[in-house]
């Protein structure tokens, strides 16, 4: 079934490893897990923006780099195959031409649909994380998961499931995060590091107390909503992402059934991180032409803040009335 990883990797001997422009635990987790996993070739980890601090417990994370391997023979994108969230790639002429020119494979689990305009093979696949997926596939294929490996594939795993129990988690994720502690994945040893590099210091603790203070809330409550906008983004996203700071807080309000988080930027773009309570997430985004998840989705377009707002509470009182 994943004879294509295989066959794609075969004759390859320098393999770029491509996260989109919005790198979070699972994409993390699956690029330097496949560069345990291609042991043997040479590879280059690449994500257009630097990794940030609250991610920093994954052991390699400082290999990632901002610099392209232009010599690279082959590349492989994960978890993401949006021209959306490869924008930095593509607005860059050079790194364009080497993913019109290099063979390019796509791992990814994301429902949205693709539309990446240059050639490319894909493994894209509806599963929980990239993680399971890349799991499924290092399995199916006989690739060895030594215990580094499978340390990363479980961090990917709890990132995108909220430690197995999100709506998305299923039993294979279950039985994989069995596996992975079989193959070495120590979880005690893995939840104390992300809790050491998780905590917050005084100063973002006062700033979520501001966060707070500017939930907006929407159709009796249903909707609540928060503007980031670019001046935070640069105070504060190195040291903890604004998105992550508030988005389960509005979740978890009662009566909320959709938390959006908006980020204002100077050169007219607005980004949407979507949570819900019911599958709506990825439609919702989709209004905007983003997607993700039925749970959690998000979108990127340029428009005025203002004009935005009636069109995301319209989309979301239809999508909550046709539930």
């Amino acid at each position: 079934m994943y004879d294509k990883f295989s066959d794609f990797i075969k004759d390859k001997q320098h393999i770029c490893v491509i996260q989109a422009e919005n790198p979070d635990g699972d994409s993390l987790g699956s690029a330097l897990a496949l560069e345990e996993a291609l042991e043997g070739k040479e590879v280059s980890l690449y994500c257009p923006v630097d990794i940030p601090k609250y991610m920093r417990y994954f052991a390699g994370w400082d290999r990632v780099t901002n610099d392209f391997a232009y010599k690279a023979d082959a590349i492989i994108i994960v978890d993401t195959a949006s021209s959306t969230l490869l924008s930095k790639l593509l607005d860059d002429p050079v790194i364009r031409n080497c993913l019109y020119t290099t063979p390019v494979l796509v791992i990814d689990h994301h429902e949205t649909e693709a539309d990446l305009d240059f050639d490319y093979e894909s493994i894209i696949e509806t599963t929980s994380s990239c993680c399971a997926l890349l799991y499924k596939i290092f399995t199916e294929q006989k690739v060895a998961i030594n215990a580094q490996c499978a340390e990363h594939l479980l961090y990917g795993i709890f990132a995108d499931t909220l430690g197995l129990t999100s709506p998305s988690t299923s039993s294979d994720d279950y039985r994989a995060a069995a596996s992975l502690m079989d193959a070495g994945a120590n979880v005690a040893e893995m939840d104390e590091r992300r809790r050491e590099f998780s905590k917050k210091s005084p100063r973002i603790l006062d700033y979520k107390a501001d966060l707070i203070k500017r939930v907006e809330y929407h159709l009796d409550g249903r909707l609540a909503t928060v503007l980031i906008p670019f001046d935070d983004i640069q105070e504060y996203s190195d040291e903890y992402n604004p998105n992550v700071l508030i988005l389960e807080e509005l979740r978890l309000v009662e009566g909320v059934e959709v938390a959006v988080a908006i980020k204002t930027y100077p050169d007219g773009k607005l980004t949407g991180k979507i949570r819900s309570v019911k599958p709506i997430a990825d439609q919702l985004a989709g209004f905007f032409g983003g997607g993700g998840h039925p749970y959690a989705a998000g979108f990127r377009i340029y428009e005025d803040y203002e004009a935005t707002m009636p069109e995301l509470v319209g989309a979301t009182m239809k999508l909550l009335d046709e539930q």
